[in-house]
């Protein structure tokens, strides 16, 4: 028998450095230009503001956009949080006919390429005559937010103890007081994370909106209107709040989902 493949520790020391230069320093260069006093993008950078969140955070585009962007997430997430929690009960708890083929299908919105799902989606909400609008941005991003709870929630659901249950139905309890009371607390803390994962992923979607969207932009594709114009302070610091937004919520996410597990 071979022994492992030990690379020198050196090796690993200087190839960990420069991949995370290569995913991180575009991320760090918006966030350092947004704080620049010019307006042209370019080093060294001659002083220092925040005036371009201050304009950012007045501009009424941006702001419509960004409510948009709120409306959107919030609708769609609370859908992918019903349907795929109410899925992941019927996977874990009951049988029925083509079970197998249903849990292996339920991951395929987020398999397939975005630019598949939004032609998809479009075709079908032409072919049933659904004027697009923010009505068919909702439902194209519950599609991708609904295997992201249904995951989750189904792999919690498995390590909760079916005898709970049964104890519960023992002493009296209705199936939906069971659920409420013995179900949900063991896996609130894993639903909730998948939920603010679905939003994180909702607030930030572009491919899928592209498609869908009518004449009220979200906030990502108002940013992506604007970019065929340059790149400009104000989009930078945009981009930058997004991105402290999204991470604080993915945080909050597996912090949560840590808490699931223990």
């Amino acid at each position: 028998m071979n022994p492992p493949l030990r690379l020198p520790k050196f090796i690993f020391g200087t190839i960990t450095p420069i991949v995370y230069l290569f995913m991180y320093l575009p991320i760090l260069t918006i966030a350092i230009f947004s704080f620049s006093q010019g307006r042209v993008l370019s080093l060294p950078i001659h002083g220092w503001t925040l005036d371009w969140y201050a304009k950012a955070l007045q501009d009424e585009q941006l702001q419509i956009g960004l409510f948009n962007s709120l409306k959107v997430a919030i609708a769609s997430c609370t859908i992918a949080a019903t349907l795929g929690t109410l899925a992941a009960l019927a996977i874990q708890r009951y049988q029925f006919f083509g079970k197998n083929f249903f849990r292996a299908a339920v991951i395929l919105p987020i398999v397939l390429p975005g630019i598949v799902t939004g032609v998809a989606m479009l075709s079908f909400f032409s072919a049933i005559d659904l004027p697009l609008g923010l009505m068919t941005v909702i439902i194209g991003h519950a599609t991708f937010g609904f295997p992201v709870v249904f995951n989750t929630v189904a792999a919690r659901i498995a390590r909760l103890p079916r005898s709970l249950e049964e104890a519960a139905a023992d002493l009296g309890s209705p199936p939906w007081e069971a659920f409420w009371k013995v179900v949900f607390p063991g896996l609130r803390s894993a639903l909730i994370s998948a939920t603010l994962l679905a939003f994180t992923l909702s607030f930030d979607e572009i491919v899928v909106t592209i498609f869908l969207t009518g004449q009220d932009n979200t906030l990502p594709m108002e940013i992506w209107a604007r970019l065929r114009f340059g790149m400009t302070p104000e989009i930078n610091a945009t981009v930058t709040l997004i991105l402290l937004f999204s991470v604080g919520l993915v945080l909050l996410s597996q912090w949560l989902g840590a808490r699931s597990d223990r």
